[in-house]
């Protein structure tokens, strides 16, 4: 196998009330992939996999990392396997009391080498003509995080973001500096949003870095309180959808060719193109607004 190629799985789970069940069928999904694809190396599951993503359930299925029962799963099954895990996201609850919206990352030998906390909380207020609209405000519930998050997974540099911090190029622009060529966000992307924005926020994300952007999103189910939109997807450096799920479970096993990263890099060279002279002029006290060089 090619040092610059990854073989990851992609889990679109169902997920329901009962947290335990929801962690045995993941777990169970990631050992029967290892053992159908045995060159897997990693895998990745959704945003709030083991429980409901709601205000009201955010505190019942709040546990410890890496303490917690959630967390002892994937670090032995990351062991078993000797894969790496992206570990979509849990409500983390720390020392303090306070929560968190936290994706969680194993390594082959069963450590947590990172954890995320969400940076960007979901508060939307979409009006009801926008395909039913949506309200929802996790800043109600949740803490966010601070630090944007890099994991190394083999030889590669991986970006971790959660559903809403792929709205902020800003985020993914760091990423980029510090050398990603994948960013993944487990992303429990409300179904409003989803025809609008889901597949544009993705393209634009890979567009503007240069890099592949992986999502990993619940299965649909219609009669939940908070409808997720699906459709967990792949994009290549080009902003090509390399592969997308429908709506519901969806176990996707994908190669990624880092190889394209370089690729686009070379063909399309922004980076080096980028004019920081010219951007840090906003920071400027001397730049006045509305003067240009010509007035």
């Amino acid at each position: 196998m090619s040092n610059n190629k990854l073989t990851l799985a992609v889990l679109q789970l169902p997920v329901g009330n009962n947290v335990s069940e929801n962690v045995r069928r993941a777990v169970g999904h990631i050992v029967q992939l290892k053992a159908a694809n045995p060159q897997l190396q990693l895998a990745i599951l959704p945003e709030s996999f083991n429980g409901p993503y709601g205000i009201e359930h955010f505190g019942k299925h709040a546990e410890r990392i890496p303490d917690g029962a959630t967390c002892q799963q994937l670090s032995r099954v990351a062991q078993k396997l000797a894969i790496y895990i992206i570990g979509g996201s849990i409500i983390e609850r720390d020392e303090n009391n306070k929560l968190y919206n936290t994706c969680t990352v194993w390594g082959p030998s069963g450590n947590l080498i990172a954890r995320h906390r969400k940076i960007h909380l979901f508060t939307m207020n979409i009006e009801p003509d926008q395909l039913g609209g949506v309200q929802f405000d996790e800043a109600a519930a949740l803490t966010p995080g601070n630090e944007p998050t890099v994991v190394q997974i083999g030889p590669h540099k991986v970006g971790i973001g959660i559903c809403h911090d792929k709205r902020f190029e800003e985020l993914a622009r760091i990423y980029r500096n510090l050398g990603c060529s994948m960013i993944v966000y487990p992303s429990a992307f409300c179904i409003c949003q989803g025809p609008m924005h889901w597949e544009l926020l993705q393209r634009a994300r890979a567009t503007d870095n240069q890099l592949f952007v992986v999502t990993c999103a619940p299965a649909r189910n219609n009669m939940s309180g908070y409808v997720a939109y699906g459709h967990s997807m792949i994009v290549d450096p080009w902003a090509h959808v390399q592969r997308e799920a429908g709506e519901g479970l969806e176990l996707m096993v994908e190669e990624i060719d880092f190889d394209k990263v370089d690729e686009v890099r070379r063909q399309i060279p922004i980076y080096e193109q980028r004019r920081t002279d010219v951007y840090d002029l906003v920071q400027s006290e001397h730049l006045k607004l509305g003067c240009g060089e010509n007035n």
